[in-house]
């Protein structure tokens, strides 16, 4: 099975290189324009959706054109708890070693009274299994999301522990494949495709 991942549009906290997380941020007129803008690749239009329930996920896949998509609560943005609103380099400052040292534990990073990257990854294992139990088995398949979970995907398709540099650099608006095994194995596929018409 080849699965899209698509991160919604920019928000105004997005601009303001604020943590999101679990806040309901609805898009940017920006973000409007350029979800209202992607056009599919014919391999993935009608095909299964799945999106966040976060109003933004919601928003660009409804934007983009994805009908039917199901709302899927274990693709929401990963929690940053008590840091959500914050800008990374204010957190640095605040913490200084201690931060260093959070973000070096890579998967296991934890964001104070938040989640890490290892248990978004557990959630997403939860819908890689539902979506190879889905009868008939889709050969396709989309999932609308955030930048969180899609880099918690793709470091378990790289084989990545989230430390250093990621194996790949990505374009937040394009679409980001990855195939899934019967037996639960996910390597990469393509990364960057263009969603531009």
């Amino acid at each position: 099975m080849r699965i899209g991942f698509l991160r919604h549009g920019p928000t105004a906290w997005n601009a303001e290189k604020r943590l999101q997380g679990r806040a309901d941020i609805p898009l940017s007129e920006a973000g409007h324009a350029m979800a209202a803008g992607y056009s599919l690749p014919e391999e993935f239009r009608g095909v299964p959706a799945f999106v966040s329930p976060l109003e933004r996920a919601r928003e660009t896949a409804e934007l983009a054109g994805i009908e039917n998509a199901t709302v899927d609560p274990l693709l929401i943005e990963m929690n940053w708890g008590d840091w959500e609103g914050e800008r990374l380099p204010d957190l640095r400052k605040r913490y200084g070693k201690e931060m260093e040292t959070n973000e070096a534990r890579g998967r296991d990073f934890r964001p104070a009274g938040g989640e890490s990257p290892r248990e978004v990854q557990d959630r997403l294992q939860t819908v890689f299994t539902r979506l190879n139990d889905l009868r008939p088995r889709p050969e396709r398949c989309l999932l609308v999301t955030h930048k969180g979970v899609i880099r918690a995907g793709l470091a378990l398709a790289f084989g990545w522990d989230m430390t250093g540099k990621p194996p790949v650099r990505l374009d937040w608006s394009a679409l980001h494949v990855v195939r899934l095994d019967a037996d639960g194995t996910l390597e990469p596929d393509a990364m960057n495709v263009s969603l531009l018409p």
